[in-house]
């Protein structure tokens, strides 16, 4: 999220005051990688950590205005290659497997036993994966616009959601010569990763454009820096290209090893990118999960009955 669009939010009366936080630090972990953290709210309250989206995505301080500095003890921190973290749009050792155990080394590195574990998008790939390697370290969950990584999530936010946006997708598919555009994925991975500004910095506006384009009720015309949208656009298609480093059905299939814990999905009614099916899907096989489906909200974190939805779901699952 752009330093824009945290203007754009700072006045929104249904998230908590701006926070500021208590302690942050950087964490150096295994391959070179170096993770930017930091706490809000109370020190005593109850641990939360939030994981971003993307991804590649990264936090922004209005992320934090989800947790109440009364109650919450917020963790948040930027991913491999992400953010605040380094080496920037770093594909080296970046997987899911590592990011589970980079959100573990932080919780040891905080002195903190359990956690409530919160996630949206990717960032709801990614706390499944971690409450099933790491289940006895979880409190629960509180989920946003559920992405499992099955093929066929992937194939809809490649094709599929041009049944919608046809014009974001035929943009999306004309940046790329016509010999190419039957494989965007593989064609896009190829320039994303060319180490030339002038290759990947294309590449990875028109991605994210693409991406953006699809994301809200009501669409909006945003555009970031090629610098700017790089570890969005070529960490995700990384990912796609090796499935989310995942076994095909992977997070349902494991589902057993968490579901005796609670968890909140909040999912938008037009969410275009990750669609309520995903969430469904995970709801029937959770049977203590609670879905709140928001009737006018599409996927972005800040929709209005998201964050609304995301806040509720928070408090509701503190004691």
């Amino acid at each position: 999220m752009s330093a824009n669009a945290t203007t754009r939010y700072a006045d929104l009366p249904d998230l908590h005051p701006p926070a500021t936080p208590f302690e942050s630090g950087v964490l150096a972990v295994p391959e070179g990688h170096a993770l930017y953290w930091e706490q809000c709210g109370n020190p005593d309250g109850l641990p939360v950590v939030f994981l971003h989206g993307g991804p590649g995505a990264g936090t922004s301080p209005t992320y934090r205005r989800f947790f109440d500095s009364k109650r919450h003890r917020a963790v948040l921190f930027d991913q491999r290659g992400c953010g605040r973290s380094t080496p920037r749009a770093s594909l080296d050792a970046n997987t899911t497997w590592d990011l589970v155990d980079d959100i573990d080394r932080l919780r040891r590195h905080l002195g903190i036993e359990r956690w409530l574990v919160v996630g949206g998008s990717w960032g709801s790939t990614l706390a499944l994966a971690y409450g099933q390697t790491f289940p006895d370290h979880c409190l629960g969950f509180v989920l946003r616009g559920i992405f499992l990584f099955r093929a066929i999530e992937v194939d809809w936010f490649l094709s599929g959601m041009g049944t919608i946006f046809p014009e974001a997708h035929a943009a999306f598919l004309g940046f790329l010569p016509a010999d190419e555009r039957a494989t965007p994925l593989h064609s896009y991975y190829r320039r994303l990763c060319d180490p030339a500004p002038s290759i990947h910095g294309p590449a990875a506006v028109a991605w994210s454009r693409y991406e953006e384009a699809c994301s809200r009720l009501v669409p909006r015309l945003t555009e970031g820096s090629p610098e700017a949208c790089l570890p969005l656009a070529r960490m995700e298609a990384h990912y796609m290209i090796h499935a989310g480093f995942l076994e095909e059905g992977q997070l349902l299939r494991d589902l057993p090893r968490i579901r005796h814990l609670p968890a909140t999905l909040v999912e938008g009614r037009y969410d275009i990118v990750c669609p309520p099916r995903t969430a469904w899907d995970l709801h029937q096989a959770w049977p203590c999960s609670r879905l709140v489906m928001v009737p006018d909200a599409g996927h972005a974190a800040m929709e209005p009955g998201i964050r609304r939805g995301m806040i509720e779901a928070l408090n509701a699952m503190t004691p």
